[in-house]
């Protein structure tokens, strides 16, 4: 899991500036490690916006975290599960697709009655 230390709120913005003709279709698929910086600084951003451990947050190959107030996970599967590929994340993280979209265009896939992030979404505009 990703550290859910704080996020330098510059370090995020220019992580995702980085990507942000990707997400926009305007430029090619970023380099991994480019990708990789915006998804764990954008997944540690939320894990420190809305601490917890009620909620897992996925998005393989790159991270996971625990977010949001309630009953606490410690082993096997959790109860609340959020997953999805990191296009779809970062698309999220930065109000270019709602929650209720995604979800409905299966992008994302949410078990548990404390899996719905829109409360939370976006992260940051860009």
């Amino acid at each position: 899991m990703v550290s859910s230390r704080s996020v330098d709120p510059a370090e995020l913005r220019a992580a995702v500036q980085a990507v942000s003709a990707w997400l926009s279709g305007d430029g090619p698929q970023p380099a991994r490690p480019e990708l990789a910086a915006a998804v764990r600084l954008s997944l540690r951003t939320l894990a420190s916006d809305v601490p917890g451990r009620s909620v897992e947050v996925r998005v393989p190959p790159f991270a996971a975290v625990q977010c949001v107030e309630g009953p606490r996970h410690t082993r096997g599967t959790p109860p609340n599960v959020v997953e999805t590929d990191p296009r779809t994340w970062l698309e999220l993280a930065t109000g270019r697709l709602t929650w209720a979209d995604a979800i409905e265009a299966g992008r994302v896939t949410a078990s548990g009655t404390r899996a719905d992030l829109s409360h939370w979404l976006p992260i940051l505009k860009i």
